[in-house]
């Protein structure tokens, strides 16, 4: 909205999920928005999920029916903006006696295929796994199950694109900017900002600060803003195990625990599979998670319950952890904790209002913005209406059905890649993916290769999505730290030192 030169009408702090799709919607509306991130954008909780657009099958059993049927509906919405970074899958639920009863599973799946409306995901199958492909790397003892629907999602990257969509509809998108303080002013937010790349301090205001801090929402509202009695969150770690690749169909499997909880088993980046999660409460820095011997024995116990061949540790070639910042309703166990997302607006008369995010999950993240913009909506006049449930993404311009077609295109167009690594890269940027190869006519002309990484796709990434390390890349824009070897790891952390000097010199070089 317009305004005086440098005040923003919202100040954000946190570059995760919830963060970056309240910059997008706010901005798309009309406010003048900054957002600051203190790590790399999607670096804490964000890039940890299970990496899921699901509804939240087991979240029938707490009652969650309005969560669980605002998620189902998302499936969908996100599906058609993202088809590139989202896709359809199909989950398999062995059932055996003793655990939940075949007739309540059947309902809770009826009500998941019925609460939201689905057009595109096909509905809920029985299965005789004595007879079907899934069935296969099962033990004998399990011979029937269900199959359902839900999404996959490169939950880094949706982090990333949201970002970018923001930026580009005029917000101000500041990775590795740590928020010092935040100070009211009356009716002003006054906010220190620390560049963590050289340290130097900006002072910028805003009419309203909205706190999406994650795991460090609590930490935000009482060192950063200074308030004596900030609400707290309850840290629940959800961690995960990537091992050998398991089966070879494209189906993924849901357990049930006989504790009660489920565990999932995911093809992952083509030669893996991914397990988890874990729901276990946290004390000490949200921001250094880690998997513990208990979380580790545990995955490997409930998957190796279902399949035939045991799955060891020695088959573990990755884990994360992250923090899910929910809200502290005083549940007894960290699974029963809510998943319900929680604004909390303070503010008092003549004083710059402040709202906080507590919890959320990663389906739902643009009706949580579009909450946030209902609330904050009576402080801005002349508010533009919600627009991004039809709003594609970047590089997700195209109709979800055509998305094979967009990916054989694409590989055409760019025939000196290797068939796989142009399906990968169509996925990461959907038709923005040729913006990378603009010009280039064969290999030599991608410039240094770190095996399925090009200095191109390199160059792409520092300059339009705000990556600044290795690890940057390998582990949070993509995957590839599963793929490249040791040698290109540290070609790529090389290029990159040296890529960054001569940015350098080349600034100090026009002064």
């Amino acid at each position: 909205m317009a305004g005086e030169a440098g005040v923003y009408d919202l100040a954000i702090i946190g570059g995760g999920i919830n963060g970056v799709g309240i910059a997008r919607d706010a901005t798309g509306r009309g406010l003048k928005v900054i957002l600051a991130e203190q790590g790399d954008l999607a670096s804490g909780t964000s890039s940890a999920s299970t990496k899921l657009i699901h509804g939240g099958l087991r979240y029938l059993e707490h009652y969650e029916f309005r969560l669980v049927r605002e998620a189902l509906i998302e499936r969908e919405v996100l599906l058609n903006a993202a088809p590139h970074i989202i896709w359809p899958l199909r989950f398999v639920l062995p059932h055996h006696k003793g655990l939940r009863p075949w007739p309540v599973l059947r309902l809770g799946l009826f009500l998941y295929d019925h609460l939201g409306g689905r057009q595109i995901l096909p509905g809920t199958r029985g299965v005789d796994l004595t007879n079907d492909v899934t069935g296969a790397p099962l033990k004998s003892e399990f011979t029937r199950g269900f199959e359902y629907s839900d999404c996959w999602v490169n939950d880094a990257r949706l982090v990333v694109l949201t970002a970018r969509d923001a930026q580009e509809r005029g917000a101000d998108i500041r990775p590795r900017t740590r928020c010092v303080s935040a100070r009211r002013d009356g009716n002003m937010w006054t906010c220190v900002l620390e560049d963590a790349n050289n340290g130097a301090k900006a002072e910028i205001k805003a009419r309203l600060l909205i706190n999406t801090g994650g795991p460090w929402v609590s930490q935000v509202l009482g060192a950063v803003i200074g308030e004596n009695n900030p609400d707290k969150i309850r840290m629940v770690k959800g961690s995960h195990i990537v091992v050998d690749k398991l089966y070879d169909h494209d189906r993924c499997y849901i357990f049930q625990n006989t504790d009660g909880r489920i565990c999932f088993a995911i093809p992952y980046e083509q030669n893996f599979t991914l397990i988890g999660t874990t729901d276990e409460d946290h004390k000490g820095d949200p921001g250094k998670p880690e998997i513990s011997q208990a979380e580790r024995d545990y995955l490997l116990a409930s998957v190796s319950e279902y399949f035939k061949k045991p799955v060891t540790a020695d088959m573990v070639r990755w884990t994360y952890s992250g923090i899910r910042p929910l809200y502290d309703d005083g549940a007894s166990k960290a699974q029963e904790a809510t998943r319900e997302y929680v604004l909390k607006l303070d503010a008092s008369a003549g004083q710059a209002p402040l709202l906080s995010v507590f919890g959320g999950k990663i389906t739902t993240f643009r009706k949580l913005a579009e909450a946030v913009l209902d609330k904050i909506g009576p402080f801005f006049a002349g508010l533009k209406p919600s627009w991004t449930a039809t709003a594609a993404l970047p590089g997700g311009d195209f109709p979800f059905a055509e998305v094979e077609k967009r990916i054989a295109d694409f590989q055409r167009r760019h025939a000196f890649l290797a068939p796989s690594n142009a399906r990968r890269i169509f996925r990461a940027y959907g038709t923005r993916a040729d913006r990378i190869f603009e010009g280039v006519r064969s290999p030599q002309d991608v410039g240094e290769s770190f095996g399925l990484l090009s200095a191109r796709e390199v160059n792409y990434l520092v300059k339009e999505e705000w990556a600044d390390t290795p690890e940057d890349i390998l582990w949070r824009r993509s995957k590839l730290g599963l793929h490249l070897s040791v040698a290109e790891q540290s070609a790529l952390q090389a290029y990159m030192t040296r890529e960054a000097g001569d940015k350098t010199r080349r600034r100090a070089s026009a002064l």
